[in-house]
Parts: structure tokens; C-alpha cells; sequence
């Protein structure tokens, strides 16, 4: 069990909008101290004071996570500031769309820089100071972090390499008795400005893959597991259910995606991109936790709140559906 959030010194990275912002609200309603990070720092003024009128307490540090000495900075002020760290979230992302052959190696290697090494760089900047607290790492992923899907390759690449670091330094940690936690936290599709804020080569604004959840689901999951770490736990039922099938059978998604699921066409809207992105440059503006995506977006999931963040409850419904389609496979069985 962690320190109760009141208690709790986050430091906060991409929290200028989307995930992030809103993520940076649900700590200040629970008391917590937050050291806000991101590129805008138009952003992380206005979010600072309403952290404060929420509750919290906010040390703003305008941070480039693709640049190492930049994240090294972020933690030492922290420290400065409050005088330890006690959970440190790891959630800057920048996204591209596009086939692999319209984008270009730059912009891929952008998205790897500030996608996957941003985090890495949170978890090495952090784990000095965390070893003191016996505090957490949260790692904001991605269900796509688990099934990659068309058109988004290299965010794709990332976010499964960030799982993949997180469980080499899980291992590592575990092997030498430090008592730091590493939490993966994988988002479904969220409603945030991620997809106005994308670099992309479709024809329209990039839009989410449905079913679309809004950003406070991601945002209490974070705080629940800052408060009680589980090892990973996917925000969004949907996403657990994508995992579940790339399990079973891989090609089996290949063709829903293809089929059905309309890969392609479902990541396309109709409304016109303005051609602004923040690959390159910071987004500009007071910055939003919400998208344009958010006609049919869920306010919470069930999955979440019950059993992804419950594991001992999800082992006991995975155990259930298991003895169930064995039951269900023999009676197929005896009937023939």
C-alpha cells in the first residue's frame, strides 16, 4: 500500500491536456503535491491554478521528455521543491497518422524519441529518488501497446516498448528485494486532443477507434493505482478485450481488423484537418483534458472499476470463463 494520495508528491509528465490534464485534476481533489511537465507552458499555468483551487499544490517545469538532462532537471526541482517523490507518471505522447511509406523516418524517430525514451527517461530520472520512498512508476501506455494497428505504426512501436522496459525493470527490482513498483496503465481509445494535436497524412482529422471512453477513466485509474499499485491494468474494457483476442489468435484480429473493424476507415473523420501538430513544436493554448470525439464516449467502465483494478477478482472471472466455455465445449461435444 502507497502513501495516501493527500499525502502524495506526483510528479506529472504531458500535463498540459488529454490524460494528463485531467489526470493532474483528479491528484488536487485528493490533496496530493504535483509537479506539472510538458512543452506548453501556457498550459501549465492555467492547470496550476486550478490545481490549487481543486485542492492540490502545483510546482510548474516546462520539460522537453525527450531530452534526457531536461527530465534529470524535472526530478531534482521536484525534490528541491517538496523534498521527496513519491509516484512519478510517465504519460507524454505525440502521435502520427499515416502508412509507413508516407511517413517519414524523422517524424518516426520523433515519435519514438518523445513516446518511448521519454519514459525511459522518466524511469531512470526517477528510480533514485523513488528508492528512498518506496514509491511507484506509472507508465501510461496503450491497449496498442499490445495490438499494434494500421496507420499508426511508430506510436504503436512505442508504447510497446515501454511495456517491455517497464517489465525489465520490474524484473530488476524484483531480483534486488527494491521495494519501487512499476505500474503499466493502458488506455483504450480516449476523447482527448491527441488526434487534433496528431501529425497526419489521411485525408480528414484522425479520430479515435470506437468504443471511445473519456479521459476521467484513464485519470482515476492512475489515482487508484498511485494509491493501491496493481501490475498493469488496461482504462477501458475494450482494450482488455483487443488483448484477450490477440491472445487467442492473432490472425483472428488481423481479419476483424481488415473485415468488420474497418481499421482504416474508422481512424479517418470527416472533418478537415487544419495541418497544426505538436511533433515538432509545442501545441499552443490553455490547453484541454477533452477532443472533439465525445458524442458516444463513456464516462466510466465497469471493467476497470470492478476487476482491472481489483486482480485477484479479474483472476477469479478469468478462472470462471474458462470453466464456462469447457462446460460449454463438452455438452457442443456430446451433442454431436
Amino acid at each position: 500500500m502507497a502513501r495516501p494520495i493527500a499525502g502524495q508528491v506526483v510528479v506529472l509528465t504531458g500535463a498540459g491536456s488529454g490524460i494528463g490534464r485531467e489526470t493532474a485534476r483528479e491528484f488536487a481533489r485528493h490533496g496530493a503535491s504535483l509537479v506539472l511537465a510538458a512543452r506548453n507552458e501556457e498550459a501549465l499555468a492555467s492547470l496550476s491554478r486550478e490545481v490549487d483551487r481543486l485542492g492540490g499544490t502545483a510546482l510548474v517545469v516546462p520539460t522537453d521528455v525527450s531530452d534526457f538532462a531536461q527530465v534529470a532537471d524535472l526530478a531534482s526541482r521536484a525534490v528541491e521543491r517538496f523534498g521527496r517523490i513519491d509516484t512519478w507518471v510517465n504519460n507524454a505522447s505525440v502521435s502520427t497518422y499515416g502508412t509507413v511509406e508516407q511517413t517519414d523516418v524523422a517524424e518516426i524517430r520523433r515519435v519514438i524519441e518523445i513516446n518511448l525514451m521519454g519514459e525511459i527517461h522518466g524511469m531512470k530520472a526517477a528510480l533514485p529518488y523513488l528508492r528512498q520512498t518506496k514509491g511507484t512508476i506509472i507508465n501510461v501506455s496503450s491497449t496498442l501497446g499490445k495490438r499494434a494497428v494500421a496507420l499508426q505504426a511508430a506510436y504503436c512501436a512505442a508504447k510497446h516498448g515501454v511495456v517491455a522496459f517497464g517489465e525489465a525493470l520490474r524484473q530488476e527490482l524484483r531480483h534486488d528485494g527494491v521495494p519501487v513498483r512499476v505500474v503499466d496503465v493502458l488506455p483504450s481509445s480516449i476523447n482527448t486532443p491527441l488526434f487534433e494535436h496528431a501529425r497526419s497524412k489521411l485525408d480528414g482529422l484522425p479520430r479515435p477507434i470506437p468504443p471511445v471512453y473519456e479521459p476521467r477513466v484513464v485519470a482515476e485509474t492512475i489515482v487508484s493505482v498511485a494509491r493501491r499499485p496493481v501490475r498493469q491494468v488496461f482504462a477501458g474494457g475494450a482494450g482488455r478485450l483487443m488483448e484477450i483476442g490477440q491472445r487467442i489468435s492473432p490472425a483472428l484480429v488481423d481479419w476483424y481488423l481488415s473485415g468488420p473493424g474497418r481499421i482504416v476507415q474508422t481512424q479517418r473523420s470527416d472533418e478537415p484537418d487544419d495541418g497544426r501538430d505538436n511533433l515538432d513544436e509545442p501545441s499552443r493554448g490553455l490547453g484541454e483534458s477533452t477532443g472533439r470525439f465525445g458524442e458516444r464516449a463513456k464516462s466510466t467502465s465497469l471493467y476497470t472499476r470492478w476487476l482491472g483494478l481489483h486482480p485477484a477478482r479479474g483472476r477469479g472471472a478469468a478462472a470462471l470463463a474458462l470453466v464456462a466455455a469447457v462446460v460449454l465445449i463438452r455438452r457442443a461435444g456430446r451433442h454431436r
